[in-house]
């Protein structure tokens, strides 16, 4: 049996940015909305997420390089965090995270690990806490 016992879609694309402003603005334009906006407190990094129908980006001021196609992971929207985590772990998947983490975004937070694909994608699992 796979993860699709705890995956229920996806959640988000996350794109790397130099300038977040502009890249809230470009995406502004082919409709998209802010739906969270957050400066991550411990790194200063600024970070949007924005909607288009059932479409969510995730970009940060985080070392966007412009190189073309650069998309630095895509997530799973996850139902059981931790059953995932274990599950990727005893499965032997490549884990990048340092266990399950928390950022502070959207009311309650986000619980979230990332694993490593055969091509070197990231792939995460994250959980919107409710």
């Amino acid at each position: 049996m796979g993860a699709e016992q705890w995956v229920s879609g996806i959640q988000h694309i996350g794109i790397p940015t130099s300038d977040i402003e502009m890249t809230i603005g470009f995406y502004e334009k082919l409709g998209f909305v802010v739906e969270h906006r957050k400066v991550i407190p411990s790194s200063g990094v600024k970070v949007a997420f924005l909607g288009l129908k059932n479409l969510v980006l995730e970009t940060y001021e985080e070392g966007g390089n412009g190189i073309a196609g650069a998309i630095n992971h895509f997530a799973l929207d996850c139902t059981n965090i931790k059953s995932a985590y274990a599950w990727a772990h005893d499965n032997g998947y490549k884990i990048l995270s340092e266990g399950v983490e928390e950022l502070p975004f959207w009311e309650k937070g986000v619980a979230f690990f990332i694993i490593e694909g055969p091509n070197k994608e990231r792939i995460e699992f994250c959980e919107r806490k409710k």
